[in-house]
């Protein structure tokens, strides 16, 4: 900090000193031309020293920012000639504004980054991907001062190297100009003659080049791409969609709003993991699993406590129904009244603008489409564990089907996992009469929530029965004697936990395989790799949902359907970039935790200057009639502002009550604006308004109000 001071008060002496002696006056246009005559005596006299004091002194005035460096130019010009003074005024210019993007970087990025983290984040990837065309066309269009540029390029995450190159090469028309009319100095009269309006839209024109020249680049790596394939002359489809799960639903069906032509494949059910193994089932589960907990403590809502009285064959029996019900928004035959075409089989690619079908029926068809979207969602992980295979599991997909069969809930599970999926599973399953044990091998469940919200996490599974294990590593699963066991280790002694049934909850993996993407080259790394337009490899062929990532949540993938509908349909027009800027998630465990943007591990990993306001729910109305006190609100912002940079809710109806930080975020609008929004009485939303309100009462105007309460006295006489 210190270094940083001495530097910034030494340029400051500097600047100071500048206009001190009036040497501005001398990088006039009046100055120049009544120096020139004494400058020409010098240079015959010392041609070096004075090339090499005049070098020294461009930089010195570009790196400090300081006015007159066209006048430098014109200088240069008007002294050494053109050729002899392009080469000074060139270099001298390009190595005084790195010096001066040195300067801004060294002075003011790291206090920008904490202040404006993301906003420079999403600055600096963009940089790193088009920095130089970026800089070159600021480069070539005089309209941006230079000094200006080389300032706000010192912010971002440019490298100094490709900085100087592009400033040396893309100044050189500019300086051309200027020195070239400082070699008619006595005919100029002023700088608005040197550049005329004219010359300016020369300026403008030449700054397009870099985008031409990407624009050529693009092609010749499209060219490239497609050199081993012959594009059809005509198609049979605008766009073909693998995969009808929340993405390849969404995409086909905006593709169908917008009256193109479009067939949805799908082999197996349609509606995708969500609907038919995942969020639908899980959170029917669930419901049923809270009820019986409540009859249980009926003690809280004044009732008595009772065991509850279920089968739980028709438990499992209603999450079926529950999806049969849910089905019909998801159904063929609704896509197909909205104008998709659906066609039930598995679809591989041929070649990047054709699909072979192999029709459920036994049939094959084979189709082209000028766009392909790949949206084939994920399956549960199942980890190589010796002997797992043999003693039997199930998965967040299977355990539906086999658990139905079941007269009552297993009397041993053992849930290996402590995520999400794990965590609500093994509080429902313990809930409906299963001795539940949790294997996490971290140190802690729910490993990405912060450690106060793991913990309370860890607490209310614990009170629903579950015995949680954390930093147990499965080793193997063995069957000896007729029983079933998976072998553990914590703190290098194995461990034996007997089970009935192993539900396997470690995470999920992208459906890569079978759909052609190797035969392509398309390439993957645990998922498919595309750009920020969700464009594979080849610009047509575009992926969406769990099979990309970054985020394996259903509304993350109906996000992304919407920009691979958009952008395969109409890319050539206009192309958006995700937008993963705002993205909730909810962990439906009793009480839900839900959370959007940064926790405070996060501000703390990225150095944020942040505090946090908190809400306790035993404080809000609704809660307490709901007998429902247990959670809180977690507010993250930068000290001092209220724009939300972060929240989690813990908290009966936490994934609805996140909902209003979403928007707010979205449209960033701040703890102000909640506050200064009626919610209705008594309502769980009430909790997000007196959340906004404790930031208010912590950053009350304090000499203000203390003003207020000597006029009130006044008042009163």
């Amino acid at each position: 900090m210190l270094k940083k001071l001495s530097l910034l008060l030494l340029a400051a002496i500097g600047v100071g000193l500048f206009f001190f002696y009036d040497l501005n006056q001398l990088l006039t246009l009046d100055g120049l031309k009544g120096s020139m005559a004494q400058f020409d005596q010098y240079k015959a006299q010392s041609p070096f020293l004075v090339i090499g004091g005049f070098f020294l002194l461009y930089i010195l005035v570009t790196a400090l920012s300081l006015p007159g460096a066209a006048i430098l130019t014109l200088a240069a010009g008007a002294l050494f000639g053109l050729a002899q003074g392009l080469l000074v005024a060139s270099f001298a210019s390009s190595i005084g504004a790195t010096l001066a993007f040195l300067v801004s970087r060294y002075l003011l990025r790291d206090t920008i980054k904490k202040r404006f983290p993301e906003r420079l984040a999403a600055i600096d990837t963009g940089v790193e991907k088009e920095g130089a065309f970026y800089l070159f066309t600021l480069r070539l269009v005089p309209v941006f001062p230079f000094f200006l540029i080389n300032l706000l390029m010192g912010l971002t995450a440019i490298k100094s190297w490709t900085f100087y190159w592009v400033s040396q090469v893309g100044m050189l028309a500019g300086t051309f100009v200027f020195v070239n009319a400082g070699t008619q100095l006595a005919q100029i009269e002023s700088l608005s003659g040197i550049l005329s309006l004219d010359l300016i839209l020369s300026f403008a024109l030449l700054g397009l080049f870099p985008l031409i020249a990407k624009s050529l680049i693009n092609a010749i790596k499209k060219r490239r791409v497609y050199k081993n394939y012959t594009k059809p002359k005509t198609f049979d489809r605008n766009m073909i969609v693998i995969g009808a799960g929340a993405g390849g639903l969404v995409t086909s069906y905006i593709a169908a709003a917008v009256k193109a032509k479009v067939t949805l494949i799908e082999a197996g059910e349609m509606g995708g993991d969500c609907l038919n193994y995942g969020c639908v089932p899980s959170k029917a589960v669930i419901k049923s699993a809270k009820i019986a907990e409540q009859i249980r403590h009926g003690e809280h809502y004044g009732l008595e406590n009772m065991a509850p009285q279920f089968s739980f064959k028709k438990v499992m029996a209603r999450v079926h129904k529950v999806i049969a019900d849910i089905a019909t928004h998801d159904s063929v035959e609704r896509y197909t009244n909205l104008g998709v075409d659906v066609v039930k089989g598995y679809g591989k690619l041929l070649d990047p603008w054709t699909v072979e079908i192999k029709l459920n029926d036994g049939g094959t068809q084979t189709l082209t489409a000028r766009t392909i979207v790949i949206a084939t969602g994920a399956r549960p992980f199942v980890p190589p564990l010796p002997g797992i295979e043999e003693t039997g599991y199930v998965t967040s997909d299977t355990l539906w089907t086999k658990f139905a069969e079941l007269e009552e809930a297993p009397k041993k599970l053992v849930v290996l996992g402590g995520g999400p999926i794990g965590c609500e599973l093994a509080q429902s399953f313990a809930r409906l009469g299963s001795n539940v044990s949790q294997i996490e091998m971290a140190e802690r469940i729910m490993i990405k929530e912060d450690l106060e919200v793991s913990t309370f996490a860890h607490e209310a599974l614990t009170e629903s029965g579950v015995n949680i294990l954390t930093s147990h590593q499965a080793l193997r699963c063995e069957a000896r004697d007729g029983k079933k066991f998976i072998v553990v280790k914590h703190n290098d002694t194995e461990i034996d936990i007997e089970y009935d049934e192993l539900l396997c909850a470690v995470g999920r993996s992208a459906r890569l395989k079978g759909y052609g993407l190797e035969e392509l080259g398309i390439e993957t790394n645990r998922t498919v790799v595309t750009n920020e337009y969700l464009e594979t490899l080849y610009p047509n062929i575009f992926a969406a949902g769990d099979i990309v990532g970054p985020y394996q949540f259903t509304h993350v993938a109906a996000h992304q359907g919407w920009y691979a509908a958009v952008n395969g349909l109409f890319g050539n027009l206009k192309k958006f970039k995700v937008d993963y800027r705002v993205i909730p998630w909810t962990t439906f465990i009793d009480p839900e935790v839900a959370r959007v943007g940064l926790n405070e591990q996060d501000a703390i990993d990225k150095g944020i200057d942040y505090e946090i306001t908190r809400f306790e729910f035993e404080e809000l109305d609704r809660a307490i009639t709901d007998s429902a006190t247990k959670g809180f609100i977690k507010v993250i912002t930068p000290k001092g502002k209220d724009k939300i940079l972060g929240v989690t809710v813990v908290s009966e109806h936490a994934g609805d009550l996140i909902a209003e930080f979403v928007l707010a975020m979205k449209h960033g609008l701040g703890l102000n604006k909640i506050l200064g929004t009626i919610h209705s009485y008594p309502t769980w939303a009430e909790g997000n308004k007196y959340a906004a309100g404790e930031w208010k009462r912590a950053h009350a105007p304090e000499k203000v109000l203390n003003m207020l309460e000597k006029y009130h006295a006044w008042r009163r006489g």
